[in-house]
Order: structure tokens, then C-alpha cells, then sequence
């Protein structure tokens, strides 16, 4: 039985081609793994957005997020972190340096349902 690993023709092969991964494929890889950190996605809220700047094997990713108020916001935003730094790592291969969550809005109970503000006619 031969192994694989000390095989030189299959080492050829390994090192004949090159894999890319484009910015907008790891970016929904993040943005999904943001979803699955959160508790929930507030009503009316918006799903977790993500945008990344990959230069060779590793990638710096921002996170654009809405979350209930009240809730533990540190908590949540370490989760996501954590999270998007984990599977992008496991399923794409690359280095996170950096995880920065920008929290865009606060969703309120209260907020949802009194009548909404402006001028009225």
C-alpha cells in the first residue's frame, strides 16, 4: 500500500493549481455565521450584514448587526465574534485577524408598536 503524502506525483498535482475564494462568497459565510450567534433577529430588524478584506490567507471582516433592546449587547457581540471568526476559519481557511461589530440599531418593544413620530396631517 502506498501512501499519499509521499507519492510525488500526487504531490504534483496538489501544487499545479490555485484556489481563490471571492470577498463576497466569505462575506456571506460571516454574515450567516453572525445569524446563527445571535439569540434572534429583532422584529423589523435586518439580518446580520458582513463585508471582508481578504489579502492572502487572512481575512479582517466587519459585522453590521440590529438587536433587541434590552438585551446584553456585549454578550451578544462577543458571541458574534467568536462565532464569525470560528466557521470562517473552519470553512474557508482563513486567518481572522479581526471581527468588528457595528451595531446599527436597537429594536424596542415599546418602540414597535406606538403610532410613528413626524408631522401628522
Amino acid at each position: 500500500m502506498t501512501d499519499l503524502a509521499d507519492d510525488p506525483v500526487r504531490d504534483g498535482v496538489r501544487d499545479r493549481g490555485a484556489t481563490t475564494i471571492a470577498d463576497r462568497v466569505v462575506a456571506k459565510v460571516a454574515a450567516r455565521a453572525a445569524r446563527e450567534a445571535l439569540d434572534s433577529v429583532p422584529e423589523g430588524g435586518s439580518k446580520p450584514h458582513a463585508s471582508v478584506v481578504v489579502h492572502r490567507d487572512t481575512a479582517r471582516v466587519s459585522v453590521s448587526l440590529d438587536l433587541d433592546y434590552p438585551s446584553d449587547v456585549g454578550r451578544q457581540c462577543g458571541a458574534v465574534r467568536n462565532r464569525v471568526r470560528t466557521r470562517v476559519e473552519e470553512l474557508v481557511g482563513l486567518e481572522v485577524h479581526e471581527v468588528a461589530v457595528h451595531v446599527e440599531h436597537l429594536h424596542s418593544a415599546h418602540t414597535r408598536h406606538t403610532s410613528p413620530r413626524g408631522r401628522l396631517a
